[in-house]
């Protein structure tokens, strides 16, 4: 193997086991449960580890006599980021637990020792001398963008020791799982999702969710690197001293009003989509806060409202007396000072949003809270609840939820995701050990190697880039393939597998091993072609910050380009927009979005095919055409169609166009278990196109990237030979069937019908 190629694969491989180190039970702080102290010792075993317990349970303490062995370990400086406002609330429980904690702003601020800042400030700060990282209510990072998820996962690259601590995991949101594992470097997105996941993607967002064959196999994954508890007795201990009072979940109601009934409809009817939630809480607005106000102003003890709105907290803070809002727009010292003095009892109502006050704070001593606006998120609203409601609350906490009738919805959808999330936390939970073998390695799919041959064909089972070197060099008359397209589908877990890349830059770089010199560039004749069928990258909110799109066509021109392929041609492949629209709900192609907002459509993506020429003069002519029309061969009309920059779907009234449904047809064989649902095989029209235009009769077809062997079943069918390579074995089988089912159904030209030898 190619010393360069090797180090390249070596690159990628995971293994994560225990990089920790033991601690024994009387170097622990005396002050914590058996529970929290056996949650320490297995976290500093593990070395990178995340903590999912319930608010209340001590994720604080737990975190803090973690980061401090670490301190003494490693001898330098542990890092913790916190939502705002929770850094001064931490320092105070540093102190009950003797444990000196620094507040800090930026680099400057740091001190030897135990450090806390807020997410907004990771900017300020560099890696370097860190030797711990802790994350605290790290569910919190989904309220960020993807720059900042990848920002601070980047951060954390250098530091060796490192902790999650949130309340609400993943459980709640599986995509979570990916956010805590790559930051604690357990496994990349792309091998969590090949192992994992499968993608049903919507309106330009990524959809990824469990595959049903998966699941267990998920969670005990998931229990090697994480520990998860509801209460000390989900891990076997005894629950005193952690018995929730009683929770009060109270609806109010307000009664639809003329107002909520939609045009052309008798009566008000319950809002549907996210569009009609919206409307029907504005609608409502001044009857929820007059209810809520009313309410309150007859209380003489402290309140916590929950608002969804800035329009609601603002009207609020009016009419409720002694009432102090905290919205978005406020400087971070108003927002820190109001949560703190509220916390402490100087302020008597707090006006707020779950996602400015909804994580990380402790504010047990009010018991009374109202929800005068909701969001579907179920996290923001158990978060919201559990500020008041947690092990310590010494009374019954009653919450209020003031909706209208036409919200009904908004409930029902949090009472679902609720049961959705409770199932998926007992399966997280049944599979906790702390005491059993932990560890993760990477689960890889094993390299095998094996060839299968035919007439007139060749099929090589193992990675392109290692067996081409028994292809002989300057043989190859043609070469027409699709590579894995970035971020669409992940068809292995294999190092070898270009598509198991995290980024297009990645995926370029492995790429570039198939086509260089020692290679493609090698095994193809002089002047002949290669040619690459690909769409441009897309790029999604969840995992990107933005969406639009990204040039993968751009890179592969630059790539080819760079390896002394000369870039000599290329064509545009129409696609169906509706088609697309219906297939992706892509907000950007619908109809309603031209009615709504037209700055977010675009056009759909066409298809792409490259052509690359080898340099030096082709000493053996392709006589593509004759005068004759003879099957295999093309026409003068065909020519004029196809030397056009765009090959057009095929439509009615155009029959000759690119049909995008003509693949073959039994890809669904090849799926093995862990495979996507989704495999993308290239339009037989393409290839046959491509075939008859830069190769001649019994060249040699060659394709790196083989999946199902429909380049090759169209090579044979015209009269080519073909060499082809497929990594996956479930593929790669169902290719060999492909290509000895053609020699028993050609119909391609004979040959000798045109004088036979032509070349």
């Amino acid at each position: 193997m190619n010393s360069r190629y090797k180090e390249f694969l070596d690159s990628k491989m995971i293994m994560d086991v225990d990089s920790g180190f033991r601690l024994p039970v009387s170097k622990l702080n005396p002050m914590l449960f058996d529970f929290q102290s056996d949650i320490v010792r297995w976290a500093l075993k593990r070395g990178r580890s995340a903590c999912f317990a319930d608010c209340g349970l001590g994720k604080t303490p737990i975190q803090l006599d973690w980061a401090k062995h670490v301190v003494n370990k490693t001898k330098k400086s542990v890092l913790i980021f916190a939502p705002l406002a929770v850094s001064k609330q931490t320092q105070r429980e540093g102190d009950k637990f003797h444990t000196k904690v620094n507040v800090c702003r930026s680099q400057l601020d740091v001190k030897k020792g135990i450090n806390i800042t807020n997410y907004e400030m990771l900017k300020n700060f560099e890696p370097d001398g860190f030797g711990g990282l802790v994350l605290d209510e790290s569910s919190i990072l989904k309220g960020f963008d993807g720059k900042f998820r990848k920002a601070i996962t980047e951060f954390a690259l250098q530091i060796p020791f490192r902790f999650a601590c949130t309340a609400t995991p993943a459980p709640n949101d599986l995509l979570e799982i990916i956010n805590h594992a790559e930051f604690l470097g357990i496994m990349t997105e792309k091998e969590i999702k090949a192992l994992f996941f499968t993608n049903r993607a919507q309106d330009m967002v990524q959809k990824w969710v469990l595959k049903g064959h998966a699941k267990k196999e998920f969670w005990k994954w998931l229990a090697t690197w994480s520990v998860a508890l509801r209460s000390p007795s989900d891990l076997g201990y005894d629950n005193d001293g952690f018995i929730l009072p009683e929770l009060k979940v109270i609806q109010k109601t307000i009664r639809a009003t003329s107002r909520d009934v939609k045009p052309g409809e008798l009566f008000a009817t319950e809002a549907r989509g996210l569009r009609d939630r919206q409307t029907a809480r504005r609608n409502s607005i001044e009857e929820r806060i007059a209810l809520c106000s009313e309410m309150v102003n007859k209380s003489k003890e402290r309140w916590l409202i929950w608002c969804d709105l800035n329009k609601e907290s603002e009207m609020l803070s009016k009419q409720i007396k002694g009432s102090v809002e905290v919205k978005g727009a406020d400087s971070s010292q108003h927002k820190e000072k109001s949560l703190l003095d509220f916390q402490a009892g100087d302020i008597r109502v707090l006006v707020t949003k779950p996602s400015i006050a909804g994580f990380g704070m402790n504010f047990q001593a009010c018991h009374n809270m109202a929800f005068v606006g909701l969001s579907d998120s179920y996290e923001k609203f158990y978060q919201a609840v559990r500020r008041c409601w947690r092990f310590g609350q010494k009374r019954p906490v009653d919450a209020y939820v003031i909706t209208t009738e036409t919200e009904g919805g908004v409930v029902k959808n949090i009472k679902r995701k609720e049961k959705d999330a409770m199932r998926m936390f007992d399966e997280l939970i049944s599979n906790m050990n702390l005491t059993g073998q932990l560890g993760t390695k990477r689960e890889e799919m094993v390299y095998m190697e094996e060839v299968s041959k035919g007439k007139g064909w060749e099929l090589q089972l193992g990675d392109s880039v290692l067996t081409m070197k028994d292809i002989e060099s300057d043989s190859i008359g043609l070469s027409v393939f699709s590579p894995p397209f970035p971020g669409m589908y992940v068809y292995s877990n294999s190092r070898h597998d270009v598509g198991n890349t995290k980024t297009i830059e990645e995926l370029i770089e492995q790429f570039r091993f198939v086509i260089d010199k020692e290679h493609l560039l090698r095994i193809t004749m002089p002047g002949r072609h290669c040619c690459v069928h690909l769409c441009q990258g897309v790029a999604f909110q969840s995992r990107d910050g933005y969406i639009g799109i990204k040039d993968f066509r751009g890179k592969v021109i630059q790539m080819m380009e760079e390896e002394d392929w000369i870039y000599y041609g290329e064509v545009c492949i129409d696609k169906n927009p509706q088609v697309t629209a219906i297939r992706t709900k892509d907000r950007g192609l619908l109809f309603k979005t031209l009615r709504s907002d037209a700055s977010h459509l675009h056009t759909a993506l066409a298809d792409y095919l490259l052509q690359f020429r080898k340099p030096g003069e082709n000493l053996d002519p392709i006589m593509a055409g004759l005068d004759k029309d003879i099957d295999g061969w093309i026409t003068q009309e065909e020519w004029i169609e196809w030397a056009a920059p765009v090959w057009y779907r095929q439509v009615k009234g155009y029959p000759g166009g690119i049909r995008q449904t003509d693949v073959l047809r039994n890809y669904r064989d090849a799926k093995s278990n862990k495979d996507e649902k989704h495999l993308a095989p290239l339009q037989l029209g393409v290839i046959e196109r491509v075939i008859k235009l830069w190769s001649a009769p019994d060249d040699v077809v060659y394709d790196p990237f083989a999946g199902i062997g429909s380049t090759g079943y169209v090579a044979l069918k015209l009269n080519r030979k073909f060499k082809g390579c497929e990594l996956k074995k479930g593929y790669f089988d169902v290719a060999v069937k492909n290509l000895k089912s053609i020699g028993k159904r050609s119909k391609g030209f004979n040959i000798a019908q045109v004088g036979g030898g032509i070349k």
